[in-house]
């Protein structure tokens, strides 16, 4: 059984900084490329970040490049996302995702998702 189980999110000031996780099982973690998408109440569950199968190339939303860092451990089956001077638009529910191929928009590549984590970002 797939499991992607996400981990790390809370209630922040504005400028404050969390790290989120994504503990997976159940698949060869480092046969897919990984992924962090953000669904805000009432919207679209948007593309944060994505990572290659090996770590190597990474993409981000315009609206996190330069404040957030995603990386993967492939020893540890471990997805991460650092979140630095956050901003109250950044209040979400996060979602680890898989795919077979690395993700620059859209869900639509997507192969199994987490059950996710509430990030608030308190202005």
């Amino acid at each position: 059984q797939v499991q992607l189980a996400e981990s790390g999110g809370g209630l922040v000031q504005t400028g404050g900084r969390l790290r989120l996780s994504c503990a997976v099982s159940g698949l060869s973690f480092s046969r897919y490329a990984m992924a962090w998408f953000r669904q805000a109440p009432e919207k679209e569950r948007d593309l944060v970040a994505s990572i290659d199968w090996i770590g190597a190339r990474t993409h981000y939303g315009d609206s996190v490049k330069g404040r957030f860092t995603i990386s993967r451990d492939n020893a540890k089956n471990t997805l991460y996302l650092q979140m630095n001077s956050l901003k109250p638009e950044d209040t979400g529910v996060y979602y680890c995702a898989a795919s077979e191929r690395p993700l620059v928009a859209g869900t639509s590549g997507v192969s199994y998702w987490g059950q996710g984590t509430q990030v608030t970002v308190d202005s």
